[in-house]
């Protein structure tokens, strides 16, 4: 164990010689700070990370389970993206009130909406705990039986640091493939209540199209208060609720950015796989991205028709649309990237002379491990990758299986959740537009039928494609049949099943009811046949990548070979930075690195959607009442992009400055760059940031709530 921690203190404590690329963990950032003053940043190592004082990582917050959010007043008023807060949104909206198109604004902390189930968590602390978590580990242990003790004593420990209660929660984190562990404590707030959110046309404003290019001209913003008890502790929500008092929030800077200009950002990168095999780089490339890329193409070809017919089908499948189209796009530069760059042969190159240099060694066939490990897991994946894009994606069928696992049944003796079930109702039928459901069942299922391979698809699903002839026809069948497309039906089921005499009736309806048999036929293969292989093999591939992660930073170091090795990304809170640069996407084309409202009048247009923004904001450019919200060419500048290592889970993260200063909220990466997740191009790899001069002028001049501008600390009076 000292051997395996030497190494990685180690290559985590070296200069990086690649510009700009890492995710760096705060506890150790001391490790990279002489680097970031380097390349201009005027703060130091305590100022990021301070468990003892207040600093920088008590401002940024894990908004919901996958977004970042920053504090930006005292009474706990927090940004974060549009997109990020869209569920929220969307959630509040209706026909009467939407506020997806007309967008939202609190005049007062009595406007402000809460948002059930959504929470913030502030990072306390994090520590290296490897020697904890591996106490009682043996050479020659089985993977299965580290695998109980990491279980074992990960409970232990997440027990005894969240102990005084107060809202705590802990996570024990692999790194490096489970050679190092460390804990993350976190506080966590569950009254958060929508305070602002520009209309769609600003925060989303060129939709699907201009999703993950540049240049781009959204105004991808939203704001949230966190609320506590009168002792600044979590609380569920409660009229009694006083705005939260942060250790830290962060100063707006309206000072602008230019060409060059340190940057750094802090936020919750979800997921990274940089130190992947080229096998497992193939697979996403050449097989997984290009499926799952038609697969989504036909489910939202199918939202789009619907959705332009009825503005009520739009405000349901909004969220859902966006959900399906983000990864879907994101997929399609990454496979471009990853063919530009050569990925998969680099990395191949680089393993032949891994494989070279191991041999005799402690590392000896670890490589061919790794290949022979990914060659057997492939059918299984994409198997995998099947189910999860075509059985999973069927609303109705999800809906009667979170119906039918609120039944519990002891002998003759069945009892029900009622309460649960109509809540889960509610929510199902408010988005729910069977068209589009049936519709996608068709398309998916065909393409099901069409591309996995005969001896990967259960019994059940030949039966009824043997039955029906046609996916169509199936469709016809089961929706014709269901009772879980009809509310009245479903609260009738629900009224029977609370009644202890109709209970078992009740179960038996819900459990022969086509929905559900599709759902758990599906899943009891999967689980029976599928996923014990799919767990069998990942859990080899860890293990073997646990040595081969070990290997190449000795091979590095040995070798002579100039890298740094950084943890992948897993929602644990990173810093990654920069400085703000165009880039090239192709030959005789370069992207400047500043956006303005000027593209936004060049781009807007009524007959679109996407591009149809409100005439407020047409009126405000036509008499250039911009306020102090300008650039050096008079133009208000919109967003900005720079060489920042990030991913998904940084969207809303805030992007500072040298000084620590607020100066935008990241939300994007440029599409050319999207293989960063795998692979880092200094020279393409862009990461696309929302101008916090544009969410002040948006504040000021679209919304008029200068108020929020007053509690920003912003000074800036506004002129009616």
């Amino acid at each position: 164990m000292k051997k395996v921690l030497t190494i990685l203190l180690t290559f985590v404590t070296g200069v990086s010689l690649f510009a700009d690329e890492g995710m760096w963990l705060p506890s150790l950032i001391g490790q990279r700070i002489s680097d970031m003053q380097e390349k201009g940043f005027r703060l130091t190592a305590e100022d990021i990370y301070n468990i003892n004082e207040a600093s920088l990582k008590d401002a940024v917050v894990l908004f919901g389970r996958g977004c970042t959010g920053e504090l930006v007043s005292s009474e706990g008023l927090l940004l974060t993206n549009h997109h990020c807060g869209y569920s929220q949104i969307q959630k509040h909206s209706s026909v009467e009130h939407d506020y997806l198109k007309d967008g939202f604004w609190a005049m007062s902390r009595e406007e402000e909406l809460p948002n059930k189930g959504l929470t913030v968590s502030f990072l306390e602390r994090m520590e290296d705990v490897t020697p904890i978590i591996l106490k009682g580990y043996e050479t020659g242990m089985t993977e299965a039986r580290r695998t109980e003790l990491v279980k074992k004593n990960s409970k232990a420990l997440i027990e005894e640091v969240t102990a005084p209660g107060k809202g705590l929660r802990a996570t024990v984190e692999a790194l490096y493939y489970g050679n190092q562990y460390f804990l993350f404590l976190y506080r966590e707030y569950s009254d958060v209540r929508l305070v602002g959110a520009p209309p769609s046309s600003v925060g989303k404003f060129g939709g699907e199209t201009d999703n993950w290019m540049w240049p781009r001209h959204t105004g991808d913003f939203s704001i949230f208060r966190i609320y506590a008890d009168k002792d600044n502790n979590p609380a569920q929500y409660s009229a009694d609720n006083v705005p939260y008092r942060p250790k830290r929030y962060l100063k707006i800077s309206t000072k602008g950015v230019r060409e060059g200009d340190f940057t750094f950002i802090y936020g919750f990168p979800g997921r990274t796989q940089e130190y992947i095999h080229s096998e497992g780089v193939r697979y996403i490339e050449e097989i997984s991205d290009p499926h799952k890329i038609g697969l989504r193409t036909l489910r939202l070809e199918i939202m789009n028709r619907h959705m332009g017919q009825s503005q009520k089908v739009r405000i349901q499948y909004s969220s859902k649309k966006a959900g399906v189209a983000n990864a879907w796009k994101k997929w399609q530069g990454e496979m471009k990237g990853l063919k530009k760059m050569k990925t998969v042969s680099v990395k191949q190159e680089y393993e032949k002379a891994f494989d070279r240099w191991a041999q005799g060694g402690e590392f000896d066939g670890v490589v061919g491990k790794l290949n022979a490990t990914y060659k057997e897991l492939e059918p299984y994946s994409f198997a995998t990758d099947y189910v999860n894009e075509t059985v999973r994606t069927i609303e109705v069928a999800n809906f009667a299986s979170s119906i039918a696992k609120l039944f519990k049944k002891e002998g003759k003796t069945v009892s029900f959740d009622a309460e649960k079930a109509s809540e889960l109702t509610g929510t199902f039928f408010k988005d729910y537009y069977q068209p589009i459901d049936q519709e996608s069942f068709a398309a998916v299922m065909d393409e099901y039928d069409i591309n996995v391979p005969e001896e990967f698809k259960p019994e059940y699903f030949r039966k009824e494609m043997k039955k029906y002839g046609s996916t169509e026809k199936w469709a016809d069948a089961l929706f014709g049949k269901t009772i879980f497309t009809d509310r009245s039906k479903v609260e009738k089921l629900i009224a029977d099943a609370a009644d202890p005499k109709k209970a078992p009736k009740a179960f038996k309806t819900v459990y022969s009811d086509p929905a559900t048999v599709f759902n758990g036929e599906f899943m009891e293969w999967y689980v029976k046949d599928i996923r014990p292989v799919v767990t069998r093999l990942n859990a080899d591939l860890q293990l073997t990548y646990r040595d081969y992660m070990r290997g190449q930073m000795v091979y590095s170091r040995t070798q002579r070979i100039a890298k740094d090795f950084y943890p992948d990304a897993n929602l644990t809170l990173r810093v990654a930075y920069g400085h703000i640069k165009g880039y090239s996407p192709c030959d005789a084309v370069y992207y400047r690195p500043s956006s303005t409202m000027k593209g936004i009048i060049q781009k807007d247009n009524p007959e679109i959607f996407d591009y149809n923004i409100p005439q407020r904001l047409r009126d405000i450019y036509a008499s250039r009442d911009f306020g102090p919200w300008t650039d050096e060419s008079g133009e208000v500048p919109v967003c900005f992009i720079a060489t920042n290592h990030t991913t998904g889970g940084n969207s809303g993260s805030p992007v500072m400055n040298a000084d620590g200063e607020l100066i935008g909220l990241n939300f994007d990466r440029v599409w050319e760059g999207t293989m960063s997740d795998l692979v880092f191009d200094p020279e393409i790899c862009r990461n696309i940031a929302l101008d916090i001069r544009y969410v002040l002028f948006i504040i000021d001049k679209l919304a008029g709530a200068d108020h929020l501008l007053e509690e920003m600390g912003v000074t800036y009076k506004i002129q009616n």
